[in-house]
């Protein structure tokens, strides 16, 4: 499989995880759909770091790959890098908040995210996972 093909997988497989977190959105799960989110984000830019031919790290963040290899993508798509990384950052840093809860404070998941939350994050996941369909469908240049 070449890289432009594994990059169209994840993005496939993040598309089809950004309609569960919209499930999620639907049963009022925002914890669950700031977790999803945060996954097809996740996947969909690490597989647009697999169609420039980068080896995918094993982090959760990879917004910082973004900026450094700002030069190997076109444009349009380049332009979007400092949002993308801000996005694929901060909803990092929710990962396992969204998942776990709170340990500090004792606090389920449940009890963490309200639905403005949730509705933030399927927001900055849809734009993600646009740029990153764009971008394959040779649409940014």
């Amino acid at each position: 499989m070449n890289t432009q093909e594994a990059a169209r997988r994840s993005r496939k497989r993040a598309g089809l995880i950004l309609e569960e977190a919209h499930r999620f959105q639907e049963k009022g799960a925002w914890n669950l759909v700031v977790r999803r989110s945060q996954e097809a984000v996740e996947l969909a830019l690490k597989g647009t770091l697999r169609w420039i031919g980068l080896e995918v790290p094993r982090v959760h963040d990879v917004g910082i790959f973004f900026r450094r290899h700002r030069n190997r993508f076109p444009p349009g798509f380049a332009r979007q890098i400092p949002r993308l990384a801000s996005i694929s950052r901060a909803l990092s840093v929710e990962r396992e908040r969204s998942y776990y809860g709170e340990e500090e404070s004792g606090l389920p998941p449940e009890m963490l995210y309200s639905e403005q939350d949730a509705t933030e994050a399927l927001e900055k996941a849809t734009f993600v996972l646009d740029a990153c369909q764009r971008l394959l469908e040779g649409g940014n240049t």
